[in-house]
């Protein structure tokens, strides 16, 4: 595991709380819906195209996503960016989550730009999100919630971007 890895990681356990499961203690319902505005915003001048957007997602810890339609992608794939409600997390995936095992995998299928990744990710930055890995966020959960019955393996995508 790299040091970005580790802190990743340790930021996820310090949101972890298992007293709030859906949401954190501190949650700000139209704060995070400001900036995930602001996000679809950039996001729409930075590819120059409207972006759908789900938002405000009920009994789950994701609190929405956004798509880059596939037509003004350099390799003809959508990217998705998923936004937790838990610390200003942020999943980004082609096509959609769990399609490919984490972005340097679609770029080596051919189905992700490293420009396009690089405009996503550089407003996430710009906006404060963490952008997680899929990669980590598959990884096994070992934190102190209870996540929910009907999940079979749980993940650290299942605690931080899981219906509930």
């Amino acid at each position: 595991m790299t040091k970005h890895e580790a802190e990743l990681v340790a930021m996820l356990r310090d949101l972890d709380d298992p007293e709030w499961l859906e949401w954190p203690r501190d949650y700000d319902r139209g704060e995070t819906g400001a900036l995930f505005n602001d996000l679809v915003a950039h996001l729409e001048d930075d590819f120059a195209t409207p972006c759908v957007s789900e938002r405000d997602t009920q009994d789950s810890s994701e609190y929405g996503r956004v798509t880059v339609p596939a037509d003004v992608t350099v390799c003809g794939t959508r990217i998705v960016v998923c936004v937790s409600k838990f610390g200003s997390l942020a999943l980004v995936c082609a096509d959609n989550p769990g399609a490919f095992l984490g972005t340097e995998e679609a770029q080596a299928e051919g189905v992700l730009d490293a420009a396009d990744l690089d405009k996503v990710c550089g407003t996430l930055a710009n906006l404060g999100y963490a952008i997680v890995p899929e990669e980590l966020l598959e990884c096994d959960y070992a934190g102190p919630s209870q996540l929910p019955w009907h999940v079979q393996r749980p993940t650290w995508w299942h605690r931080f971007f899981g219906i509930f």
